[in-house]
């Protein structure tokens, strides 16, 4: 007997962080609305939120732009994008929802190239929305199923159907498409090595007290050659990208609302709590208090 399509929300019962290539998604909600007149208004998310409709049509308005979707159809809003879903008076609109981060992972696989091309092309990609994810129906029922069922090995099986979830969105909204087959990674000169173990020393620490004497040690270079190569590389210098690396996770932390705000401003490297709060709201536009309570969600006055 299939389950009922308002069970894929108990989906949301699992922390599931699936990784694939160099990538790591932290998913944070799953819904489920109903054929109905419905419409959710002008906002924007700190995370990404792709939509699937099963049923009906709506205009899902992004960018200044206007899209209409319907049934069979895939919409996307990237982090910080103004949007807002109508509803079809005469054919309303029925989606499935979820909501998840993507990061680059220190500890990812360096060998899933076509992967890694895929998802950052994915993040850049200027296409919202799409009809060429014809299997993502079957992998959400299959979901729903697993859910519901909680046969031996459930969870193994919803990992698997997640990333490819994750990645039949990304096939579906990036243009051209990537291929599978892409050229040999060229050897990386020494500069770029350097970069790397910056990089991968930074993501392992950001949560102790950083100097950049302390990354210069790590490489065995001198702190001001060491600022130098890593600005030229990665276009920030090493305290901006450490920041922002801190308050990615710090965005994610606040999300699962398993730690106290004084918590998570410490496991992202902050002995100084009003310090974490004021670099966090700098950065998000609301306090973390704030930016908890709304789950990330920022609506858009329309005065």
């Amino acid at each position: 007997m299939t389950p009922p399509r308002h069970r894929f929300v108990d989906l949301s019962q699992l922390r599931l962080s699936p990784a694939a290539g160099s990538y790591t998604a932290d998913m944070l909600s799953w819904g489920f609305i109903e054929p109905s007149r419905w419409r959710n208004y002008l906002h924007v998310h700190s995370f990404f939120e792709v939509c699937y409709a099963f049923a009906g049509r709506g205009t899902f308005r992004i960018g200044g732009a206007d899209h209409e979707v319907r049934a069979g159809g895939t919409f996307v809003a990237k982090p910080g994008e103004p949007h807002e879903i109508l509803s079809s008076d005469d054919n309303p609109l029925g989606i499935y929802f979820w909501a998840y981060t993507l990061a680059l992972s220190s500890d990812g696989r360096t060998d899933a190239m076509d992967v890694d091309a895929l998802f950052t092309a994915f993040t850049t990609s200027t296409r919202p929305v799409s009809d060429h994810a014809s299997t993502m129906q079957t992998t959400i029922e299959l979901l729903t199923a697993e859910i519901v069922r909680k046969d031996a090995g459930y969870i193994q099986v919803i990992e698997g159907l997640v990333l490819k979830l994750l990645l039949d969105t990304g096939r579906a909204v990036v243009d051209p498409p990537v291929s599978a087959e892409l050229p040999p990674r060229p050897v990386q000169n020494p500069a770029e090595l350097v970069v790397d173990r910056i990089t991968m020393y930074l993501h392992d620490n950001c949560s102790r007290p950083v100097s950049v004497r302390d990354v210069a040690a790590q490489v065995h270079l001198s702190q001001r050659h060491t600022s130098r190569l890593f600005h030229a590389a990665m276009g920030v210098s090493i305290a901006e990208y450490l920041t922002a690396l801190r308050m990615d996770i710090a965005t994610r932390l606040l999300l699962e609302r398993r730690l106290s705000i004084k918590e998570v401003a410490h496991a992202t490297g902050h002995q100084d709590v009003r310090y974490f709060t004021t670099l966090f709201r700098r950065r998000m536009g609301l306090p973390p208090a704030a930016f908890r309570r709304q789950s990330g969600t920022q609506f858009i006055d329309p005065s």
